[in-house]
């Protein structure tokens, strides 16, 4: 497998979130499609003249994030990013742009669409195993941790919402959100998509119940014409109870060592990328119209295409 030379630029996130070094690096340094490199250059375009660098994970403050992303891809270098990618659409749409004129890879940190059970139940559902499916119920709750600054919604909402478009293909047309959880730490997302598919999303974050952070469900269940399919998202995996507390444990690659596969796989052999900037501008999208609707009290349609 040849290795691809990374360079990570940037540790910052919502709150106190550090994805590069909690995540990113040690599933980079684990895999063996990818070497890390580092500089210590406080200029992204210098530093990866002097790393050689091909791919750059950018964890830069969400404020900044549009802007390395941009800088890195006409530095010539493939780009993982973050979760969001950019905080606006104008930002994403610069994105892209950016990316099809340099001719690289820009994945979006979305990294659950490539869970296991995720990635076999959209093979599942392709195949017409349940029929055509007409309705997702999903929960993508989180037990413990710090709560986000910038609201539950902002800082998960993207996840499930990008599971079950990767799930079912089917572009949402219409958000309505309710409040249902204290302080905006849980909201219920009721959504309209394309083809009459409806779905109704729980995402947020538990007051903590357990002894270590964690996710507490991360499930789909689809109702189709021919049968329903239930997804445990959260599977295969085991909970290790240690002398500091309980962790969820499994030997095989996890979401993220899935999606740096996913990566590595686009750059060597050129194909699309299984996630790209029209996926983040989908979600940025849905979770913005959710936004909305929580503010006026009522459902707020999605008019202009996602891609």
């Amino acid at each position: 497998m040849r290795a691809l030379r990374v360079l990570p630029w940037g540790s910052g996130g919502f709150g106190t979130q550090d994805h590069q070094h909690d995540m990113y690096l040690p599933a980079f340094r684990e895999h063996a499609g990818f070497t890390v490199v580092e500089s210590g250059l406080p200029d992204l375009t210098r530093a990866v003249r002097e790393t050689g660098a091909e791919v750059v994970s950018v964890c830069a403050p969400p404020a900044e994030r549009a802007a390395r992303v941009i800088e890195a891809l006409r530095a010539g270098c493939h780009v993982l990013a973050d979760k969001p990618l950019a905080l606006d659409v104008a930002e994403i749409e610069a994105i892209a742009a950016a990316a099809a004129e340099a001719g690289r890879v820009c994945m979006p940190a979305h990294h659950h669409r490539f869970g296991a059970a995720v990635q076999a139940a959209a093979g599942a559902l392709a195949a017409g195993r349940v029929g055509l499916p007409w309705n997702v119920q999903a929960d993508f709750l989180v037990d413990g941790g710090d709560p986000c600054p910038e609201g539950e919604l902002a800082n998960f909402g993207l996840y499930p919402v990008d599971v079950v478009r990767a799930l079912t293909g089917q572009a949402v047309r219409r958000v309505h959100a309710l409040r249902a959880g204290g302080r905006g730490a849980i909201t219920v997302l009721l959504l309209g998509h394309e083809h009459g598919l409806t779905s109704t999303i729980t995402v947020g974050r538990l007051r903590g119940t357990a002894d270590a952070p964690g996710m507490a469900l991360h499930r789909y269940r689809v109702s189709g014409s021919g049968g329903v399919m239930d997804v445990d998202a959260a599977r295969p995996g085991a909970s290790v109870r240690t002398v500091t507390g309980n962790r969820a444990a499994w030997h095989g690659p996890g979401t993220v060592g899935r999606m740096l596969t996913a990566l590595h796989t686009a750059v060597v052999t050129g194909r699309p990328p299984e996630a790209g900037p029209a996926d983040a501008l989908a979600a940025l999208r849905v979770t913005d119209a959710a936004a909305r609707s929580l503010a006026l009290g009522t459902p707020v349609p999605i008019d202009s295409p996602e891609v």
